[in-house]
């Protein structure tokens, strides 16, 4: 066990607010590992403060004087991630007028962390993989093997277990990774740190704005404390921004503070749909999303068939069948297309292909959610990664 004097020496020059046995067993482990070059994988949900804990582990390590690099690999469109990791050589994809470093270069020496590390392609990961296994990386374009000393920490918000049984992520590469594990808690388990916290968030806002000081009441520490907090640390300081600026008392109850805090059972239901337990969600949306689309194939199918009824309308028996056959594709078509009044001339026309059908889909749920591509991929049940691929490829970005 750390002492009482190294923790709070690493709390102090790290800003980490809080003495809760989970959050202290993280800076243990952090500050235990340092000394290693082992891989590390931190992992909490958002806003819990796993940025942290890569500084510890470069500032207690021997690669302290070594540059350390901080990557969101969310935030890299998937074309230039290999080049922004690993570097390009010159005329290596259009654009590319000279030679690139990329980060795994610069930092040879010192300390790479890897945040979002569950959102990098697949092909990425096997780059990665390698360097990890050996140390060597290929910039993209080029043939020549560079070696590279580097140490990765990575940190991820999401089950990568799952990821991994969803074909996401490598197997491989997550024992690589998660060498050693960091759990950092969320701030719901850590209840007896939300008043400092909050304290520390509005005296900081306050001092910045030249304001009166914010004081909590009891009956308000104690709903504070046993809010659900869905956005962590961050959306208690969200909220202590918004009350030191926004609200004229300087004393705040329990009744004011409940006009800054959204709807409990609301934010238990919205986490409740990411844990484990609800991943079935998204299988059985990507069930039902392949079933609409095979039955927009038998439809369209239908069609053809139809059409060549109509064609041999000559023979009585099949003409006599013909209008039951193009009333069933009126009805089928009605409800699985968007309330499109069908005729019978319109067995005439040409059926949409599935690509046209695959693009309406994407275009209507982009639509639906104000052009946001997390959203809407979430509600037609595809991948983010497959659905931003779509985009491009129907050219509806």
């Amino acid at each position: 066990m750390l002492s009482e004097t190294k923790l709070t020496e690493i709390k102090q020059r790290f800003s980490i607010i809080g003495n809760n046995q989970l959050l202290n067993r993280a800076i243990e482990r952090a500050y235990l590992v340092a000394p290693t070059d082992y891989s590390l994988l931190v992992v909490g949900e958002s806003g819990v403060g796993k940025e942290h804990f890569p500084k510890i582990v470069h500032a207690y390590s021997a690669r302290k004087h070594e540059q350390y690099i901080a990557i969101n690999c969310g935030a890299i469109p998937n074309g230039t991630i290999d080049s922004e990791l690993f570097g390009h050589v010159k005329g290596a994809f259009t654009g590319a007028v000279g030679d690139h470093k990329g980060y795994f270069e610069q930092a040879d020496g010192g300390t790479v962390f890897l945040d979002e590390v569950g959102e990098l392609p697949l092909e990425t990961q096997v780059r990665l993989l390698r360097v990890l296994e050996t140390g060597e990386f290929i910039k993209v374009g080029s043939s020549q093997v560079q070696k590279t000393n580097v140490r990765v920490v990575a940190a991820t918000n999401v089950n990568l277990q799952q990821a991994i049984e969803e074909g996401r992520f490598r197997e491989d590469l997550f024992y690589r990774l998660s060498t050693i594990t960091i759990a950092v808690p969320a701030l719901r388990e850590r209840k007896e740190d939300i008043p400092v916290l909050f304290r520390k968030f509005a005296s900081d806002c306050t001092e910045k704005y030249h304001m009166p000081a914010v004081r909590l009441t009891d009956d308000a520490t104690a709903m504070l404390m046993n809010y659900y907090f869905r956005g962590n640390i961050r959306q208690l300081k969200n909220i202590a921004e918004q009350v030191c600026v926004l609200e004229q008392k300087r004393e705040i109850n329990a009744a004011i503070l409940r006009q800054y805090l959204p709807d409990e059972e609301q934010q238990r239901s919205l986490a409740r749909l990411t844990t484990d337990d609800n991943r079935n969600i998204g299988t059985e949306r990507e069930i039902i999303y392949k079933m609409l689309f095979d039955m927009k194939r038998d439809i369209d199918q239908l069609k053809q068939v139809v059409a060549q009824l109509s064609a041999a309308s000559q023979h009585e028996v099949i003409g006599n069948q013909l209008p039951t056959l193009t009333t069933q594709h009126e009805v089928i078509n009605a409800e699985y297309t968007d309330a499109q009044e069908v005729s019978d001339t319109e067995t005439e026309t040409q059926p949409l292909s599935m690509q046209e059908f695959e693009r309406e889909t994407i275009r209507k749920a982009l639509e639906r959610n104000n052009g946001s591509r997390k959203a809407a991929a979430a509600e037609i049940g595809m991948p983010e990664r497959t659905f931003y691929r779509k985009i491009k490829e129907y050219n509806l970005g």
